[in-house]
């Protein structure tokens, strides 16, 4: 099981169902790639705690503009257990003209593309984001 692919899922479906917060189980890469879609600001917070099996969870609580559209409208993974796509720095692709942004794993942490093109490092492209 994808556990990237099964947290942007799990987000792109609350807000098109309009909810407001997501439960999911925790794990490292999930927390760190939530870290970078909240610096990013496409969620409002997200916090771990532990449930009552003493087991950590994470709370990922929705953002939606004023007039209540999801301000996340698109989540796309690009990189897949079957198929890893890498590239090096000179070579992150822009999203929707720098609107969106590109998630990277790199060899110091999960980082946005632009991050990763201002540090000279390049990486396995986990998704895109706008």
């Amino acid at each position: 099981m994808d556990k990237i692919a099964d947290l942007l899922s799990q987000i792109k479906n609350a807000y098109m169902a309009k909810k407001v917060e997501v439960i999911t189980d925790w794990s490292k890469v999930r927390e760190d790639l939530l870290r970078v879609v909240d610096d990013l600001g496409f969620i409002e917070e997200f916090k771990v705690e532990k449930n009552d099996k003493k087991r950590k969870i994470l709370k990922i609580k929705l953002r939606y503009d004023p007039k209540g559209r999801p301000v996340l409208t698109e989540v796309k993974r690009v990189s897949k257990p079957g198929c890893r796509i890498y590239t090096t720095a000179q070579k992150i692709p822009f999203v929707l003209g720098g609107l969106g942004s590109v998630i990277i794993s790199t060899s110091k942490g999960i980082m946005t593309g632009k991050k990763a093109r201002e540090k000279n490092l390049g990486g396995e492209i986990i998704c895109k984001v706008y």
